[in-house]
């Protein structure tokens, strides 16, 4: 992947923030990367995924701190002359609040004690980031965006942003999302959480200053979400029940009689991702970032998922894949159907794929033409199909009809 050029690489403070849960911290600061050149009408934020970061496309340096998803990660999608084309877009994407990648969080500083906030640090929603994403890109002198694109989350975020600044952009793109996460995801969350918090070195979150943190506890959360994020298909061809080498290693201390069965490729896989993991990331953020990803739900104070898009006069791109039961085809064909209903221009781009939900990292060939279409044609892009239009799989351009709801009321601003 060829480097681009960053316009600009920061964190920036922007002043007092009240989060959604009533508690506040005095300096919020954001870390982004901005990548092309702003012309007034080409904005489009990026939302990474849950540990994700603001390093969407290759920089050709070492992004210290980080590794694996976190850089670069969706380098093949977002740069000069790809599907998200840094030539033609000012691309920005903002390490949300929670996270650990240069905004404030539980790892960050408190400006009031000079220690880190750990569990002081106030619950974060999605919608919290979408208002620090919005204070950020006043920041930036970026008013209406031209798209929010995301993936996972992300997508969460992306559509988010339909509901909370419907006015502030003409086009979102949601990729493997849903309006809300189901209970056997829900479920599976809490099991991650705990392993975090009954690890004994987790120590109520206070771990900073001492020699171990929560790694055990990490590593374990961390293999949950890879097997949340591989399909049944894609598991079985790469992994199968094939051991490992001879001298592949376990991670975690085994019992006496470990050593009489093998141990499996799709075990050695798992150790050696959450080793990875634990060199980058924060046992506390990722409590605080898979907490608003479980709390998130897209027809709270509307009712409806309807109601939620309702006032959104904007296009609205849906991609899902087959293979992905974290965030399936038949959630993301749920808000489809809602925004259908408040006669939003929809399209539902479902991608075959046995990747399962990493398929939207992994396939940017199948992923990145609809994105480049949608971008620039909005549903009548050409490489845009839409579930609706049965055989045809062609979109149809549909007009905001009259009469609609009444917009709601002006940016919230902390």
């Amino acid at each position: 992947m060829a480097p681009v050029t960053a316009v600009e690489r920061d964190v920036r403070s922007v002043g007092a923030f009240e989060f959604a849960c009533g508690e506040s911290v005095s300096d919020l600061r954001l870390a982004y990367e901005a990548y092309g050149e702003f012309t007034g009408d080409n904005a489009v934020l990026v939302c990474h995924a849950l540990t994700g970061s603001q390093n969407v496309a290759p920089l050709g340096d070492s992004g210290e701190g980080q590794a694996g998803q976190a850089r670069a990660w969706w380098g093949d999608v977002v740069g000069p002359g790809k599907s998200l084309d840094t030539g033609d877009y000012y691309v920005v994407c903002v390490n949300v609040p929670g996270s650990c990648y240069g905004s404030s969080g539980p790892p960050a500083t408190n400006p009031a004690t000079g220690d880190p906030y750990g569990t002081d640090f106030p619950p974060v929603t999605v919608r919290d980031w979408t208002r620090a994403q919005r204070v950020l890109l006043d920041e930036l002198g970026v008013g209406r965006l031209h798209a929010v694109v995301g993936g996972s989350v992300g997508g969460m975020n992306a559509l988010d942003w339909a509901v909370a600044f419907p006015d502030d952009v003409r086009r979102v793109i949601p990729v493997a999302a849903a309006a809300r996460l189901d209970p056997q995801c829900l479920a599976l969350d809490a099991v991650a959480r705990r392993a975090i918090t009954t690890d004994p070195d987790w120590r109520g979150g206070d771990y900073y200053r001492a020699d171990d943190g929560p790694t055990e506890g990490l590593s374990v959360a961390r293999q949950i979400g890879h097997v949340m994020y591989l399909s049944k298909d894609s598991m079985d061809r790469k992994f199968g029940r094939r051991a490992a080498g001879r001298d592949a290693q376990m991670s975690f201390p085994a019992d006496r009689t470990a050593s009489y069965f093998p141990y499996r490729e799709v075990e050695s896989y798992l150790d050696y991702q959450a080793e990875r993991f634990v060199e980058r990331f924060d046992a506390n953020a990722y409590l605080y970032l898979t907490r608003a990803m479980d709390d998130y739900d897209l027809s709270a104070e509307y009712g409806t998922d309807a109601g939620a898009l309702a006032a959104f006069e904007g296009e609205l791109l849906l991609i899902s894949f087959t293979g992905d039961w974290h965030f399936t085809v038949e959630e993301s064909e749920a808000v489809a159907a809602a925004a259908r209903d408040t006669e939003v221009p929809t399209a539902h781009h479902v991608v075959s794929s046995d990747h399962g939900h990493d398929a939207f990292l992994v396939e940017p060939g199948k992923v990145g033409p609809p994105i480049r279409d949608f971008l620039a044609d909005g549903v009548a892009g050409r490489a845009v199909t839409d579930t609706a239009d049965g055989d045809e799989n062609r979109p149809r351009r549909r007009q905001p009809a009259a009469g609609r709801l009444e917009r709601i009321g002006p940016r919230y601003r902390p």
